[in-house]
């Protein structure tokens, strides 16, 4: 059977936009938290600018914890946690919010990871030359890790692309979605093939864009 793409083309281009609502918003609030998050994990850390062992003990195990959790596990644990925050646990924003909380915590450590790299013999000079803790964090230890940090988030995009697939278990839309309903369920191969053809394209575009900026960044 041919597909009727005449009708399909409206479903698909709303499928487009919700996937890139869904990773946009994702990418911007799970990305800021997670950078706070991560930070906090290294500069808590034994020897790190505010060392403070119970908090970096309880920051570790709770990202420990919900990292791991495959996201449509995450889905069903937070389903009560969502109905309170957003008013219900289908549909694209109930979707959003476990993306945002499985995000920020995969940030976290990637953001953890990165900043390591930073020499330590760089901030203890900084602090010896009276800098503050926050001052240090903004303007030198962000900074000299932004490179791989860059690249880190690249990664974290595709992952997001990735969860965002399966928002349309909770009727979140997004091309994972059409590419199911209208293309397997609907044994339609086209379809599947294009709404994969386009996300791959999307990745692509990312991962070249994240690419360049990290290059630019350590040329500096």
């Amino acid at each position: 059977m041919e597909t009727n793409w005449e009708k399909l083309r409206p479903t698909l281009f709303e499928a487009i936009g919700t996937t890139v609502y869904l990773v946009g918003v994702t990418f911007v609030v799970a990305g800021t938290l997670g950078l706070i998050l991560g930070t906090a994990l290294h500069t808590t850390r034994k020897g790190g600018l505010l060392a403070n062992r119970p908090v970096h003990l309880v920051l570790n195990v709770l990202v420990n914890v919900v990292r791991p959790i495959p996201f449509i596990i995450l889905l069903a644990a937070l389903g009560p946690i969502t109905l309170e925050v957003v008013g219900t646990t289908i549909g694209s924003e109930a979707a959003l919010f476990v993306m945002i909380v499985a995000a920020t915590f995969g940030i976290a450590r990637i953001v953890e990871q990165n900043l390591v790299t930073v020499e330590p013999g760089v901030l203890e000079a900084a602090r010896a030359a009276g800098a503050g803790p926050l001052r240090i964090i903004l303007t030198l230890l962000i900074p000299e890790a932004l490179g791989p940090l860059i690249l880190g988030y690249t990664f974290v995009v595709i992952a997001i692309v990735d969860i965002s697939a399966m928002a349309g278990t909770v009727g979140g839309g997004g091309l994972g979605d059409f590419a199911l309903v209208y293309g397997y369920q609907q044994f339609d191969w086209e379809v599947t093939i294009v709404a994969t053809l386009i996300i791959i394209a999307g990745v692509q575009g990312v991962q070249f864009l994240g690419n360049a900026l990290a290059r630019k960044v350590l040329r500096r």
